[in-house]
């Protein structure tokens, strides 16, 4: 005979680990099942900017990783040459958004949003597939190695290749590829100094941005066809792509061991879903709606959709009504700046480069618009909302 649960959370990640504690919080019992042996991530960083650090501030946490992250401050966007196309700035970012962006390692959140939750609520290597997704007037079923699980709701975070997705909404296409694959590493580069910067090239780009701890944060992009790997090694491919652009790139390319270089293909939902539920299963992240990271918001939107389901987890189709159109909006502006940043086109990253120069210098405050109504969300009121978060973030 099945299990009770109250409620099931399929994936241990932010999402899935985020959505656990603030339903915790109002008192709902909650089981994450986790199928990797650990919930330590890839290495890489997240960056937060202020709606989610304000989601963070439903659970408790908010501060605690303002405290714990790096201020991605004054920086900006160059060209691979090294100059300067636009000077971004820390306090115009706070003072239009009511906080600014943040960076930290992804296994630093991981261990937070886990200590938010009572001993023995995670288990890992805990595979989970869901077996009935429940109605009005049965439960959700969940099978698991030990057994089937009853749930009152199952929250779906199992990522851009959800199986979750697939039972739900069998006719959609699901995720499909960006166009272009990236490299991450987050490694300790001696004497580095340098201000956080994004280099957009034609068809490439390259972050590198320092944390907290000491170490850099770096990433990369570039148009190439899917499911493709280096001839020797992906540190060797990063050299022959950007070894030769501006400071410090070649710095920490030099630093960089080749076991350091993560390299993914990106995918995301080009097609929205038709909702966010279905039956007594919630969908969260990439489950939800897998998108570029190029407006570096997916991490973010994902802990927006865990403070909001915990609101509406008694009324699903209100989480739908109120994640949905957020979501698609995001996304589709999350690809629309990837064929920006992206282009390939010699003249069209001419003209790119000149006119991002000219609405630099009409005033940072143009620079920033394209956040508007992304940066500046809040979380819906609830009595569980934490009292702690600063006044400028509430």
């Amino acid at each position: 005979m099945a299990r009770s649960e109250r409620i099931v959370v399929i994936g241990g990640g932010i999402a899935g680990l985020t959505a656990a504690a603030a339903l915790h919080r109002r008192g709902r019992h909650v089981t994450v099942l986790e199928r990797a042996r650990s919930l330590r991530p890839v290495g890489a960083a997240i960056s937060l900017a202020p709606n989610a650090l304000r989601a963070l501030d439903v659970i408790g946490l908010g501060d605690t990783i303002r405290e714990l992250a790096a201020w991605s401050g004054d920086g900006g966007l160059r060209t691979p040459r090294g100059r300067w196309l636009a000077r971004s700035s820390a306090d115009a970012a706070a003072e239009r958004f009511g906080g600014p962006l943040v960076l930290l390692h992804r296994a630093t959140l991981i261990e937070h949003l886990a200590a938010q939750l009572p001993p023995g609520t995670v288990r890992t290597a805990d595979a989970a597939t869901l077996t009935d997704r429940g109605d009005t007037d049965r439960p959700a079923r969940v099978a698991t190695a030990d057994g089937e699980l009853e749930a009152d709701l199952v929250v779906a975070a199992d990522g851009v290749r959800s199986a979750v997705r697939r039972a739900l909404f069998p006719g959609h296409p699901g995720a499909v590829y960006c166009g272009f694959t990236t490299w991450r590493v987050v490694i300790p580069v001696p004497g580095a100094e340098f201000a956080s910067h994004e280099t957009w090239g034609r068809g490439h780009i390259w972050g590198t941005h320092p944390l907290k701890d000491g170490r850099v944060y770096a990433y990369a992009a570039a148009v190439t066809p899917a499911g493709g790997s280096a001839p020797d090694d992906e540190r060797a491919e990063l050299l022959r792509r950007f070894g030769h652009w501006h400071d410090p790139i070649p710095a920490v390319l030099a630093a960089a061991r080749p076991e350091d270089v993560l390299r993914h293909d990106v995918h995301h939902l080009a097609e929205p879903l038709p909702a966010h539920h279905h039956g007594r299963v919630a969908l969260v992240g990439d489950a939800a709606h897998a998108m570029p990271p190029t407006l570096g918001q997916g991490g973010n939107q994902a802990i927006e959709d865990a403070v909001v389901l915990a609101h509406h987890c008694d009324d699903l189709p209100a989480y739908t009504a109120a994640r949905l159109p957020r979501t698609t909006a995001v996304a589709r502006q999350a690809v629309k700046v990837a064929r920006l940043n992206l282009m390939t086109s010699r003249a069209g990253t001419v003209v790119r480069d000149n006119a991002v120069a000219a609405l630099s210098k009409a005033g940072p405050a143009l620079f920033l618009r394209g956040f508007d109504g992304i940066a500046d969300w809040r979380p819906p009121q609830h009595p569980y909302a934490s009292g702690q978060a600063p006044a400028g973030n509430r």
